[in-house]
């Protein structure tokens, strides 16, 4: 393959990327932790350089969008608060995603988080590795019950337990939720597992193939797995009985007990997505009052404050819901996914966002909270998984209606064409719910 980088077109946080509503900026949070200084300089950059809009991405990172001139500026702002990569040219590879409750959950099989820093380390330091393209990402599951695992990654690895022995089951170009393992290796061997296959997907892809899924399409699996063997100095082990069950979705919202006694995490939804710089800021200054001054950004679009002491909750969740965030899991908006949509995005065909609110009341009034994602384009920006309803807009206002079925591709079944957020609202309404949610 050509030692050329890969092109991109995403954002990042050294690398300004503009849309219909300004320059957006990417910023890369390792195992989507941010300090609360750190938040606090994210908001007061959008504040200042830019319109204030941040949103939280479904990989657990943080963008501001409507940036102006004074990009140049922002970025500054950013790298003095240390959210930079430790070299320019690692910035784009910095895609390893955890559980946002990484360390204290109750169900982990072990702590991911150092693991995921050697990692990172290794991302970041090594100019091979930043040959990868800035979309090309990396899971680490620790067996939390707080976990993403439908997001597709080009490689994931999930704890396994074995015979009191746990091991690192991995997958490429799939999600642990779905997907069986390939094989496994000892905890110990989790770093040079990576290295090992990054450095042979550069060895084997063209520059088009920028994803594992485009390299596989052409090189088969078992052809992977055989050269990838010659790389390590322990032998793959066959994975037999591997389950992972799905992320409890009620999980990503509400207050739960951590692994370190008498702590708990509250998590909470931003709505759509969407923060204003007050938002961030105040829930840094939470998390600095009654936690330990650090936030983690979740891959529902949320943020949870860790380690809380259990009598401070109630008021940091109300704290929280008067900031704008979303704190039930019985409200419908904190089960909507809408991506930019056409107010600020040329390929957006309808203003997802305002459609999505206007749908969330229609379905609130009557007590249906269902997982709902609105897409203006087939892309699927705003999420990395099917959900169980997904309405891809056509026009403006109006949107066709897929329900996910298993077997099938994309977003699932095409169930109506056309239909406007009244109609879906009265649709969706209509539907018993165990056919419309989790």
């Amino acid at each position: 393959m050509s030692s050329t980088l890969r092109p991109s077109a995403c954002p990042g946080l050294l690398r300004i990327v503009q849309a219909l509503d300004g320059g957006i900026c990417r910023i890369k949070l390792a195992g989507g932790t941010i300090r609360a200084e750190q938040a606090v300089a994210v908001a007061d950059a959008a504040r200042t350089y830019a319109g204030g809009v941040i949103e939280a991405t479904n990989r657990a990172n943080l963008q501001i969008r409507g940036i102006g001139a004074e990009h140049d500026a922002l970025i500054a702002c950013l790298l003095a608060a240390g959210l930079g990569p430790t070299t320019a040219a690692g910035d784009d590879v910095r895609n390893v995603m955890l559980s946002p409750s990484a360390g204290i959950d109750r169900d982990m099989l072990f702590d991911t988080r150092p693991l995921a820093d050697q990692i990172l380390a290794t991302l970041q330091t090594h100019p091979r590795l930043h040959e990868l393209s800035a979309k090309f990402a990396v899971q680490l599951d620790g067996g939390e019950a707080l976990a993403m695992l439908e997001h597709h990654h080009d490689l994931w690895l999930s704890a396994w337990n074995v015979d009191g022995q746990t091991l690192l089951a991995f997958g490429l170009a799939g999600c642990p939720g779905h997907d069986a393992p390939l094989a496994a290796v000892p905890l110990a061997q989790g770093h040079a597992l990576v290295v090992a296959v990054l450095e042979l997907f550069l060895d084997l892809a063209r520059p088009e193939q920028i994803r594992m899924r485009h390299l596989l399409a052409e090189t088969p699996v078992d052809n992977f797995m055989g050269q990838l063997a010659t790389r390590l100095s322990m032998p793959l082990r066959a994975v037999d009985g591997f389950s992972r069950r799905l992320g409890q979705a009620a999980l990503h919202v509400g207050t739960y007990p951590q692994r370190q006694k008498n702590r708990v995490h509250v998590v909470a939804v931003a709505p759509l997505g969407r923060l204003d710089s007050n938002m961030l800021q105040g829930a840094a200054q939470l998390a600095a009052a009654y936690g330990d001054g650090s936030l983690r950004l979740t891959p529902w679009q949320g943020v949870l404050l860790p380690n809380l002491r259990a009598q401070d909750a109630a008021v940091v969740s109300e704290s929280l819901a008067q900031l704008g965030f979303l704190c039930s899991a019985d409200l419908a908006l904190a089960r909507m996914i809408a991506c930019t949509g056409s107010s600020g995005c040329g390929k957006g065909l309808a203003d997802t966002k305002a459609d999505a609110l206007y749908l969330a009341t229609l379905l609130q009034t009557s007590g249906h909270v269902l997982n709902v994602h609105l897409s203006g384009c087939p892309r699927s920006c705003a999420a990395a998984h099917t959900a169980p309803v997904t309405l891809l807009a056509v026009s403006p206002g109006h949107y066709d209606l897929y329900f996910r079925e298993a077997g099938q591709p994309g977003f699932g079944r095409l169930h109506a064409r056309t239909l406007s957020i009244e109609a879906t609202g009265a649709l969706l309404r209509a539907r018993p719910r165990s056919n419309t949610d989790d």
